[in-house]
């Protein structure tokens, strides 16, 4: 050095040199500052239930594995984020302390450095001394073994739990995770690959049941609402205990205006962001990002790309275009989403969502994936407004690509009710995203109409009334009251109407549906003749003839007009004139049936569906024009076509079994009336119930003829 002042120092000692005047105070301290958990003694976690609801089948598991005389075990507790993982270790990490007399110690297995810290502090618990500890910080000696060493080595059994092991490689490269003879080992886990878990005892975490999730809602905010009020809540959280306990804090909390349950579940249904309502619950703990819906997944999904798996966020992204329900497995082999979702790596994708809990296997009559609700609702949230176009055209293709475009009659579509929730939330998806384009919007109110035509078609009207009333709902808040697919999910919701018996209302849905084409598309587009015939069918039934009869007329007119004379739609439409009751308007008409079904087994062939309408219509027109012993064959034949095409129980079929017991009956042969009737009776009252008015007529139909026969 340069200058008059110089000097040098040894071991801990300090040279300080100065020119000019310096004032300099030093504290000097000799041990070196801890890094490590301030206790693995407890659980250094916020929200602990005070009482852990259900779980009872894994406690008695878990605490079997800390008695008095169990050891080299290692258990897994895995499943979704938020599932309670952490709130079952830490209730057998209690027991084990305060039942099993075990010494229980804790490690935060997050990420390496809180490992590497929570097993050093194990050691140290253990008896490691500071030299052995030093070395092992420093690298000079293997830090596992050292913790493994004292585990082994200790005088009292213990529990060591590694909690949040989300990263299992971590616990692999170290060779952290490892069987004692003196102590059980818990793990809680998103990661539910087996390979990861060789030797351990895996135990899944999922959803509450029902009731016992409503409780949990119950502990946390006691007077805000009954029991079931606080199981229509958990219903729509899907029961999972981070969104209860979430719920159930902000319930709890609020001062100014306290919500009841009830009104708690109103918010969450009308906000277009329930979770941003939730993660309100989270209160102090909101800077954790496990304590928050919005954020807690994250750190799945973080590991995923950070395993080279980033197709499985697209994939998960994909999926929360959907709903929460079953998904059919076959409905992703179609997925073609480019370079960021291949079909080359859509099993991979799929695989690594399965392997991080955020998707689970089910089998329901066939192989399903299930997806958490509130999970889809964080995710679907946090998609780029410029992504969101594209998931949904490929979310409709999809479904379409299972929704049959031309479904036949009487043949339920075996997965059509599987997809219902799917093109609902759908629907509810792209109305929410105001970004997502035209053609991607219609895209999915065209698979929901497709959808409704095979739930009708199949026989299920209920299930077609419902979703086409859901559907027309949004589609009129999304797409207008005028679209035309708007209009067309209406018309099918007066047929449904219709097939259910309720003529009055099915007709006043029709004529509105009618009015409105007409003015939209015109009084002679095919969609407003369809309509005119839709409306024609109740007015026959509630003794409308004549106007019926001229809506008919109108139909046949324009699609002969448009379509020709031999179209299958107008041949439809000249057979419905042959359905009408009797009098004058049938009598003009009731000739022409047996050239009519000439025509169709002309263009038609025997099988087709129209063929067959007209066979039987032909029939009705005869035995209501009192021509009974013609009528007769064109019965048999229409009772067993429809029942060898669409099975004994569809409702065609059954109203052609209702025709020939009519008659039969005409014609004497009263025993097969009676019996071709009852069966009509019991089919009806199975599929359309025992107040539906056709269930109500053949019952009375039944009691006649038994009169008749002398039986009553």
């Amino acid at each position: 050095m340069r200058g008059q002042n110089e000097g040098h120092a040894e071991g801990d000692g300090r040279v300080y040199q100065s020119s000019g005047d310096q004032y300099i105070t030093e504290h000097n301290y000799s041990n070196s500052s801890w890094v490590g958990p301030d206790s693995v003694r407890h659980p250094p976690i916020g929200r602990v239930p005070l009482i852990l609801r259900d779980r009872n089948e894994l406690m008695t598991t878990l605490k079997s594995a800390v008695a008095e005389d169990r050891a080299n075990d290692v258990f897994v507790l895995h499943g979704l984020g938020g599932s309670g993982k952490t709130a079952v270790a830490c209730a057998v990490f209690k027991h084990a302390t305060t039942e099993s007399g075990r010494l229980a110690l804790w490690v935060n297995a997050s990420d390496q450095t809180s490992l590497r810290a929570g097993m050093l502090a194990v050691a140290a618990d253990r008896g490691a001394q500071d030299g052995e500890l030093m070395a092992a910080r420093n690298g000079l000696r293997a830090a596992a073994d050292l913790v493994w060493d004292r585990l082994d080595q200790s005088a009292q059994p213990w529990l060591l739990v590694l909690d949040n092991a989300d990263d299992p490689a971590l616990l692999r490269d170290g060779a952290w995770l490892r069987t004692s003879p003196r102590g059980t080992v818990l793990v809680t886990t998103r990661q539910a690959a087996t390979h990861w878990w060789p030797a351990a005892q895996l135990l899944h975490v999922g959803v509450l049941p029902r009731e016992e999730a409503a409780q949990v809602l119950c502990d946390l905010a006691p007077q805000a609402g009954t029991a079931e009020e606080a199981a229509a809540v958990a219903d729509r959280l899907g029961r999972l205990p981070l969104a209860l306990t979430l719920a159930g804090g902000f319930l709890a909390h609020q001062v100014i205006e306290p919500w009841s349950m009830t009104e708690y579940g109103r918010h969450l249904s009308s906000r277009p962001d329930l979770i941003e309502l939730l993660d309100q619950g989270a209160g102090v703990d909101s800077s954790d990002s496990r304590h928050l819906v919005s954020s807690t997944w994250k750190i799945s999904l973080e590991n995923l790309v950070n395993q080279g798996l980033p197709e499985a966020i697209t994939l998960l992204q994909l999926l929360s275009c959907w709903s929460s329900e079953s998904l059919p497995l076959s409905l992703l082999s179609g997925i073609e989403l480019g370079q960021e979702l291949p079909k080359d790596r859509v099993e991979l994708a799929l695989r690594g969502l399965l392997d991080h809990s955020l998707t689970e296997l089910v089998t329901i009559g066939q192989r399903c994936v299930r997806t958490h609700g509130v999970l889809l609702h964080s995710v679907a949230r946090s998609i780029p407004v410029d992504r969101q176009d594209l998931l949904a055209v490929s979310a409709s293709k999809l479904l379409m690509a299972k929704i049959p475009e031309l479904p036949e009659r009487g043949i339920p579509e075996p997965q059509a009710g599987l997809l219902v929730p799917h093109v609902l939330a759908l629907l509810r998806r792209v109305s929410a995203w105001p970004d997502v384009r035209q053609k991607a919007t219609e895209a999915a109110f065209e698979a929901a109409l497709r959808l409704v035509i095979t739930q009708h078609r199949g026989g299920d009207y209920a299930s077609a009334l419902s979703l086409a009333n859901e559907a027309a709902e949004l589609g009129e808040a999304r797409l207008g009251e005028d679209h035309i697919l708007v209009l067309r999910i209406r018309q099918r919701v007066g047929k449904a109407v219709d097939r259910l018996g309720r003529l009055e209302e099915a007709a006043s849905l029709h004529r509105r549906v009618l009015a409105d084409l007409e003015r939209v598309c015109g009084v002679d587009s095919p969609d407003t003749l369809t309509s005119s015939l839709h409306l024609s069918r109740p007015l026959t039934w509630l003794g409308h003839t004549a106007e019926a009869v001229g809506l008919m007329h109108r139909t046949v007119a324009g699609r002969v007009a448009h379509l020709g004379r031999w179209h299958p739609l107008t041949l439809e439409a000249m057979a419905c004139l042959l359905e009408l009751p009797p009098g004058p308007e049938l009598e003009s008409e009731a000739g022409a049936g047996p050239a009519l079904v000439s025509d169709c087994l002309r263009e038609l062939g025997p099988h087709h569906p129209i063929t067959l309408s007209a066979e039987l219509n032909c029939a009705h027109a005869l035995f209501n024009t009192g021509k009974p012993h013609e009528a007769l064959p064109r019965a048999r034949r229409a009772v067993a076509e429809h029942e060898s095409r669409y099975g004994a129980e569809y409702p065609i079929t059954l109203a052609a079994r209702s025709l020939l017991g009519s008659t039969l009956s005409a014609v004497g042969q009263n025993d097969e009336a009676i019996e071709q009737t009852r069966l009509v009776v019991n089919g009806r009252e199975r599929i359309l119930g025992p107040a539906h008015p056709w269930t109500v007529i053949a019952r009375q139909k039944l009691a006649n003829y038994r009169h008749i026969a002398g039986l009553e």
